[in-house]
């Protein structure tokens, strides 16, 4: 199954956690070395690489002369201010001596909400790959931001990051073999993932160490989110000799998983991962079978109840009688008018409304069924 997808493969995301880095609160430039090398073997062969980077905390951390990790938002922040530059510095002089570019590139999750903001970002990125064939280094914007700083270590950054330039395949560098499951009492590796059950996260256990806060389940999120929008992800132990080119070529190392076969489109993929739900919409049974078997929109006869404070325009969450959330969309209708036509048929609404009258709640070109 990996081989052959493998194969296609042409524009990667390489994201490496904070233990892949650092080595008693200091980043290791051996470990960076190692980093290095290995992204310069595939940039030979002329993959696209974009690098996630983690670690900027850990080294400020051990630029102050800290013994321990800050415990308060402005206290990490003021490590990651200070980390960054020599992180970057690193990757800086070890790049250049392989005669390579690269770039930094900070971000936050709000940078990635708001359509704009998203597509420049995605402009850039393509622009530093495509046209002047650097590496762009990417961080969470550690400084202002704090939702990585609390949960994430960059793993679903990254994700959302392969999707905003549609990168074929999302490798997750950790300090473990890959995603292990429980069978007959005993850890096993998985080799593949070809699609996500409903316990797989279950079994993902809890975070990191002290100097990481990421952990298999923030990695299996971010693997969800890769997957769903067509890509595909690697989880795999960045201390393997070659762990990059091994990967590459195909070697069952580490976990894979699979992407969706249809591939989301660019506008779907925005919807769907980095925008936040301002309400909720709820569908009877009927309009569910529609959107999840018909490909269809939503029509206002579908919806039982509404639920929120959003606007014509605004991203909602598609509920099922059950609450379960089964897709997001962007809504024609803002949620008082919704809640006045819910329920009704089309001709009867066209009649309400007149000028302001929508045929669809939203369109499915702006809908997305998880």
């Amino acid at each position: 199954m990996r081989e052959e997808y493998l194969k296609k493969v042409k524009r990667i995301v390489i994201k490496v956690g904070t233990r892949s880095l650092t080595r008693d609160l200091l980043v290791d430039k051996n470990k960076i070395s190692k980093l290095v090398d290995g992204i310069t073997g595939l940039y030979r062969k002329n993959y696209e690489i974009l690098l996630v980077s983690s670690g900027a905390i850990a080294s400020g951390i051990g630029e102050l002369g800290l013994t321990k990790k800050p415990r308060d938002i402005p206290e990490k922040q003021a490590s990651a201010s200070v980390g960054q530059i020599s992180l970057m510095s690193h990757y800086h002089d070890l790049f250049r001596k392989k005669h390579i570019r690269v770039g930094q590139v900070l971000l936050t999750e709000s940078d990635l909400k708001d359509r704009v903001r998203y597509l420049n970002a995605r402009n850039t990125l393509l622009t530093l790959i495509a046209k002047y064939k650097v590496v762009p280094v990417i961080n969470e914007n550690d400084v202002v931001g704090v939702e990585e700083i609390i949960f994430g270590d960059n793993d679903v950054l990254s994700a959302l990051i392969a999707n905003l330039v549609n990168a074929d395949l999302l490798v997750m560098l950790t300090d473990t073999d890959g995603f292990y499951v429980q069978k007959d009492g005993k850890k096993c590796l998985l080799s593949d993932v070809r699609e996500f059950s409903d316990d797989l996260a279950d079994q993902a256990g809890g975070c990191g160490d002290e100097f990481s806060t990421g952990g298999m389940r923030s990695k299996l999120q971010a693997a969800r989110i890769v997957t769903h929008a067509g890509g595909c992800a690697v989880i795999a132990n960045s201390k393997e000799k070659n762990i990059l080119a091994r990967i590459l070529s195909g070697e069952k190392i580490g976990t894979f998983f699979c992407g969706q076969e249809k591939a989301l489109s660019h506008k779907k993929r925005w919807i769907a991962f980095s925008v936040v739900p301002m309400g909720k919409v709820f569908i009877d049974e009927g309009a569910g079978e529609a959107l999840m078997k018909g490909n269809k929109s939503l029509l206002a006869g579908g919806i039982t109840g509404v639920e929120g404070e959003f606007k014509q325009g605004d991203p909602v969450d598609i509920c099922d009688a059950g609450g379960r959330v089964i897709g997001r969309g962007i809504t024609n209708y803002a949620v008082n008018i919704l809640d006045a036509i819910k329920g009704r048929r089309t001709a009867e609404i066209r009649k309400m409304l007149n000028e302001e009258f929508y045929e669809e709640v939203i369109h499915r070109d702006n809908l997305v069924i998880y």
